[in-house]
């Protein structure tokens, strides 16, 4: 089989629905040669009848971000389900959630407890799934690609989400430095706003939609994931072999336009 991914194993969490980066992309990498494993939390038949829509099966794990049992036993129930050959060579941390108090314009007023959530579950979440996966990883190396949003500026509604985005983004970059001597790379895809479910939760996200309707110049639509998928492949592959704690803009080039 031919591919960018081609004998390839990628592990891609956060497929939930069809409408989803995360579901593109391990429907790309599935196109591109590789084995995906998937994770999931809390609706897991829905997980499984979405995977059915990939061109490949996938094998699912159950993976909560914030159970340290899920986390430790993480590798060996991957083993379980892949066989013998028991290794990643690829991690797709797509994962992120604020309580709505966190979100929507009330940035001082939220507390600490819904604070932590954000940055727990969106930030550091990054970390504990690279170390759980480093077992299947170690002996031959790879790459572990996140999705962000821009946290450069500090977006209408976005409020604690974005600085658990910025949170992510220098997490990334400490991964970079502390797995490249194991041979791992650690990038981002900052994608331009998508109509997924996560989004439409978060309060004015129809300002954004106005906002990348007037400021990118290669356009937007928010209906389509795929050019942030097709990033994420691309860092997974070894097409960027020496690239590591970057941050690549999949945004139609709003991100270098001026106010």
């Amino acid at each position: 089989m031919t591919g960018l991914l081609a004998g390839r194993r990628v592990l891609v969490t956060g497929v939930l629905l069809e409408s989803s980066i995360a579901f593109h992309t391990a429907r790309l990498a599935q196109e591109q040669g590789a084995e995906v494993v998937l994770t999931g939390h809390g609706r897991l038949g829905l997980v499984e009848r979405v995977a059915r829509r990939l061109p490949a099966p996938a094998p699912l794990v159950e993976l909560d971000v914030r159970d340290a049992g899920h986390l430790e036993s993480l590798a060996g129930r991957i083993a379980e389900r892949v066989g013998a050959d028991a290794r990643l060579d690829g991690v797709v941390h797509s994962i992120a959630f604020a309580p709505q108090d966190a979100l929507g314009g009330g940035f001082l007023a939220t507390g600490w407890e819904s604070v932590r959530t954000a940055v727990e579950v969106s930030a550091y979440s990054l970390k504990a799934l690279a170390v759980a996966c480093l077992p299947l990883m170690e002996e031959r190396g790879g790459a572990v690609v996140g999705l962000d949003f821009d946290a450069r500026t500090a977006w209408p509604a976005y409020d604690w989400m974005g600085v658990a985005k910025s949170a992510l983004e220098a997490t990334s970059r400490h991964l970079a430095r502390d797995l490249g001597p194991r041979g791992i790379r650690c990038n981002l895809v900052a994608a331009g706003p998508v109509s997924t479910m996560a989004a439409r939760h978060i309060p004015g996200f129809d300002t954004f939609r106005e906002i990348w309707e007037t400021r990118a110049p290669l356009a937007w639509d928010i209906h389509d994931p795929e050019p942030a998928a097709r990033a994420v492949v691309a860092l997974l592959s070894d097409w960027f072999p020496r690239t590591t704690g970057e941050i690549v803009h999949v945004d139609g080039g709003v991100h270098a336009m001026g106010a």
